[in-house]
């Protein structure tokens, strides 16, 4: 069971990784941008914690 969380939290933060990634290629205004990147950031802390049963 921990194997399987561990690889729960690594895919979940390269998902992350890699929407950010994508969220700084798109053409967007500066303040857009850092909008998107807070919600992306929140939406994956949210998703780490629910995998270590915090909520």
């Amino acid at each position: 069971m921990g194997v399987s969380v561990l690889v729960s939290i690594l895919i979940t933060f390269l998902v992350i990784v890699l929407v950010l990634y994508l969220v700084n290629r798109l053409p967007l205004d500066a303040r857009i941008r850092q909008i998107v990147q807070v919600i992306v950031v929140i939406i994956g802390i949210i998703s780490l914690l629910r995998y270590l049963a915090v909520f």
